[in-house]
C-alpha cells in the first residue's frame, strides 16, 4: 500500500484511517491487477490507465466513486444496502460495516465495462 501511505497518514481520525486502509487493502488484495494511485489527493485504482474506482474521506463517511455508470447499474442494490448516494458517489458511513460483496460487484462491473476503454474517464 506504499502508494497510499502519505494519503493515509493525512487522515486525522484513527478509526477513519483504519477503515480507509482496510478498504484500500481489500481492493488491492481482491483485485491485484489494479494499479493503486493517488490523484487529486484521492486514492484510486486504475487498469490500463483507465479509472476503475476512487475513494475520498469526509467527516461522516468514506465516499466511493465508481462513476455514474457504476451508480446507475447498481442503484437498487445501493439502496437496499442502506447507502446514501448521488450521481457520482456512494457514502459509506463510518459507523456501519462495509458491504464488500456490493463493492466487489461494482469494481468487477467497471473492469468489464471499461475493458476496451482508451480514456481515463468514460465518455
Amino acid at each position: 500500500m506504499d502508494a497510499f501511505n502519505e494519503f493515509l497518514s493525512g487522515i486525522d481520525h484513527p478509526e477513519q484511517r483504519q477503515r480507509t486502509e482496510e478498504v484500500l487493502t481489500w481492493v488491492k488484495d481482491t483485485f491485484p491487477n489494479l494499479v493503486p494511485v493517488v490523484k487529486w489527493n484521492q486514492p484510486l485504482f486504475t487498469e490500463h490507465d483507465t479509472y476503475i474506482i476512487g475513494f475520498s474521506v469526509s467527516k461522516k463517511h468514506l465516499a466511493v466513486a465508481p462513476e455514474q455508470a457504476g451508480i446507475h447499474h447498481f442503484e437498487e442494490e445501493i439502496q437496499l444496502a442502506g447507502y446514501d448516494y448521488t450521481k457520482e458517489l456512494i457514502r459509506m458511513s463510518w459507523d456501519k460495516p462495509v458491504n464488500y460483496p456490493l463493492l466487489q460487484k461494482i469494481i468487477e462491473f467497471n473492469i468489464q465495462d471499461k475493458a476496451d476503454a482508451t480514456t481515463f474517464w468514460r465518455k
